[in-house]
């Protein structure tokens, strides 16, 4: 009896033990933000829901990936177009010489993007690969150098024009930057061999190198925040870049080396960044903690509402960077995904690139203007809106607008027509509820169950208001 105790007590102590291990190893939860300006800013980005973002850079002379195949990491998706790395990096870099987007005009871009229905801008300033596509004094590498033929013209430091062109237009203005730089000396060091995206060099052997990388990067993000007019948020990439202790596995390399100390200095860069613009929203991707102001889902939509704030990051096509023959997503497929991400408390910030001629793609202006079609009968259901349940039923998905009112959104199929009735088993309005078809007539509904029935009226849906999906508001 006594050595069953004994034995029972053991295992319990291991079982404790794996238990706390497995507690530490847990990620940091979501830490709201304590300060006032910065919860209004979040609170005004909540209520815009829709988002736009350019990912573009001297890459796009020859369409491939944005930065990554400089990065000797073994994935399909960044392969190199020659066998000799050194000779592809030469090259690669050598693209800045070449690099002269003459029909560059972010007054058309912005002009879409707002009639589109976007409320804010997320531009790359600055990609892993280190080209700037800003006037910055901290390196040669970059859109204004003189060795870059665009350097003479009058839009050449393109991120100014940018923001000025689409805040010019109402939107909101984000600047995308990243914190690992590829090309900077004291990341990837010369003397020894680049091996994957972390510094080739040992941080706690060569701290010096370390600390003016850190200075290097405060200083951009110092520019940024103070040369370009009013930024609203801070989008940081690369976020292996982190210190050791903040380290996961999402965060190492193909290799799995063993973590870097890679602390780049985040409390200073974001008191020095929200001093320079008072509430500014900061980023710091998948570091989730104080800096990470709201996650990023990449390229996939959440099957629920998150219990923190998040913005799904997607691309309009199937690349980032402009790619030749790209695939772009009909409008029915971003539509549908803007109202399954909106109904459950996110934000959409959907991705274009632009082609080394400084323009984006016939297809990206159908879908701009069907989009924003779309928006014009319906952008009530998505503005300022927040999650109610039951989020999403079958084809149908809900949001909640600031006065309670209740939308119910029917995903149509391509070249769906408007159906007569609408079945729900889960959501029942008020009794006193009116029903309305956005762009439409009011409609009926009666209760079944504990859901209902919604019977849209003959005049709306032999004229419908709009193609891709159908809003029902309860009011």
């Amino acid at each position: 009896m006594k050595r069953s105790l004994k034995s029972l007590v053991f295992i319990l102590t291991i079982l404790l033990s794996f238990q706390l291990s497995a507690q530490k190893k847990e990620e940091p939860k979501y830490i709201p933000p304590t300060e006032k300006d910065v919860q209004q800013k979040l609170e005004w980005w909540q209520d815009c829901k829709f988002g736009i973002m350019f990912h573009w850079g001297t890459y796009s002379q020859w369409g491939v990936v944005e930065s990554w195949s400089i990065c000797p990491e073994d994935e399909g998706w960044c392969q190199r177009s020659l066998p000799d790395y050194n000779e592809y990096l030469r090259r690669y870099e050598g693209l800045k010489y070449s690099f002269n987007p003459v029909h560059f005009n972010p007054d058309i871009w912005a002009k879409a993007a707002k009639d589109a229905g976007f409320k804010y801008v997320v531009f790359s300033t600055k990609h892993h690969d280190g080209f700037c596509m800003f006037d910055t004094k901290t390196t040669t590498y970059k859109i204004t150098d003189k060795e870059c033929p665009f350097n003479k013209n009058e839009r050449a430091n393109i991120a100014k024009e940018v923001f000025t062109a689409f805040r010019n237009n109402g939107l909101g203005i984000g600047a995308y930057f990243s914190k690992p730089d590829w090309h900077s000396k004291d990341y990837w060091c010369d003397y020894f061999p680049v091996v994957d995206r972390n510094p080739n060099y040992d941080l706690e052997k060569y701290p010096e190198r370390w600390k003016r990388f850190q200075q290097f990067t405060y200083n951009q993000i110092e520019e940024l925040t103070t040369n370009y007019g009013k930024v609203d948020i801070l989008w940081l990439d690369g976020g292996w870049v982190r210190s050791k202790a903040e380290q996961t596995e999402e965060s190492l390399s193909w290799l799995k080396r063993p973590a870097l100390n890679q602390d780049i200095n985040m409390p200073a860069i974001a008191t020095m960044a929200r001093k320079n613009q008072p509430g500014l929203i900061i980023v710091d991707r998948s570091v989730h903690g104080k800096y990470e102001n709201y996650q990023t889902p990449e390229q996939q939509v959440p099957e629920k509402p998150l219990p923190y704030l998040w913005e799904t990051c997607m691309t309009m096509a199937t690349s980032w960077s402009w790619a030749y023959n790209d695939k772009y997503k009909s409008t029915n497929k971003i539509v549908h995904l803007l109202v399954d991400i909106v109904s459950k408390g996110g934000n959409f910030l959907l991705n274009i690139g632009v082609d080394p001629s400084g323009q984006l793609d016939d297809t990206a202006y159908i879908r701009m203007k069907e989009i924003g079609e779309w928006m014009k009968v319906n952008g009530d259901a998505i503005y300022g809106s927040r999650v109610v349940e039951p989020y999403k039923e079958g084809k149908v998905c809900f949001t909640k607008g600031k006065k309670d009112e209740v939308y119910a959104i029917y995903l149509a199929d391509e070249n769906e027509k408007m159906p007569t009735e609408i079945k729900l088993d889960n959501f029942q309005p008020k009794a006193n509820a009116v029903a309305t078809v956005l762009g439409g007539d009011k409609a009926t509904w009666k209760a079944n169950g504990k859901g209902c029935i919604i019977t849209l009226p003959a005049s709306t849906r032999n004229h419908p208001p709009c193609k891709h999906a159908w809003v029902v508001k309860f009011s």
